[in-house]
């Protein structure tokens, strides 16, 4: 049995923008998940890590790379053998209430991804249903409502047990808390811990919250846009990072022992856009520490020491 069940290498993502311009999504991205662990990737929004999540399900195909699923290149095997995998990984979306069918009860909602895997009666699958409804703290006796019918916490349950339905063995969850209240957002949080154990999944935990990411991941993974800036143990991050941008977005978490980390006084101006990304270093223009090398050299993906790897020509030491 291969020790990672999801290996990501090299993967680049383009997108036609019109007027013969192409969008850098995503550039030379590599990380891998092992069996049983939780692995955050965060960073501000439009720095590519939904279009990663797409692309993992093959939503489309990246534009290269390639990604390695328990063994299986998912860029190079036919559309039968995706059909065929498809129910091992399995999303959560970040919208709750859009990701689910109106016209759809919920009892259909669920039992449709079981049509994939085999046959099975209608009684059985059922049966299933109602019990991951039970599961995911939705009573039963409401599986024949529909979406609209549900508050949005109430969605993203009935969300997590349609992923669940065809027993995957990695889980991705796409800013699963990002559009609920912060109670909720807490309940969500511990019935995917609890799911999690119960299930025994392997789950990548995509975020712009690294408040919610502490709590949640194992590993964690930072981006810039479309680029790795740093990569360490939660722990470790949190607690000794080394990226200009991890401190960024570390100081404004509280912390009721120490307060705000020192602030990083990112420059002035317009985050740059992916369709024309900065020279070198794409943090450069933001960056307080930034030199003239930072505008000619692309930094290295190196480690830093052991397990802790940065993407920095002037790390925070």
């Amino acid at each position: 049995m291969e020790k990672n069940l999801l290996q990501v290498q090299d993967l680049t993502i383009r997108f036609n923008a019109g007027r013969k311009q192409r969008v850098r999504a995503v550039s030379n991205v590599s990380f891998k998940i092992t069996r049983g662990e939780t692995l955050g990737l965060v960073g501000e929004s439009g720095c590519g890590k939904s279009t990663i999540a797409r692309a993992i399900m093959q939503l489309p195909r990246p534009t290269s790379g390639r990604i390695i699923f328990n063994g299986e290149d998912l860029t190079q095997v036919s559309k039968k053998r995706l059909r065929q995998l498809r129910p091992r990984f399995q999303m959560v979306f970040q919208d709750s209430i859009s990701s689910l069918n109106p016209r759809r009860n919920i009892i259909d909602t669920l039992t449709a991804p079981l049509n994939l895997i085999g046959k099975i009666n209608y009684g059985e699958k059922r049966r299933l249903a109602l019990e991951m409804m039970v599961s995911v703290g939705i009573d039963p006796r409401a599986c024949h409502l529909r979406p609209f019918q549900f508050s949005g916490g109430q969605c993203q349950r009935i969300q997590i047990a349609r992923a669940l339905m065809a027993d995957p063995e990695l889980l991705i969850c796409d800013e699963p808390v990002s559009s609920l209240d912060v109670s909720v957002q807490a309940q969500i949080i511990n019935l995917l811990e609890t799911l999690r154990k119960e299930h025994g999944l392997t789950m990548l935990f995509i975020s712009h919250d690294l408040a919610v990411v502490k709590n949640v991941c194992d590993r964690v993974v930072v981006m810039y846009l479309g680029k790795l800036c740093e990569e360490a143990s939660s722990e470790k991050l949190y607690r000794s990072h080394h990226h200009p941008y991890t401190r960024a977005l570390l100081s404004a978490i509280p912390n009721l022992d120490t307060g705000l980390l020192p602030r990083v006084n990112i420059r002035a101006g317009d985050i740059p856009s992916p369709v024309d990304p900065p020279s070198g270093c794409r943090f450069r223009t933001r960056c307080p520490r930034a030199e003239k090398r930072c505008a000619q050299e692309e930094p290295v993906f190196h480690e830093i020491e052991p397990g802790h790897w940065v993407a920095c020509h002037f790390p925070i030491l």
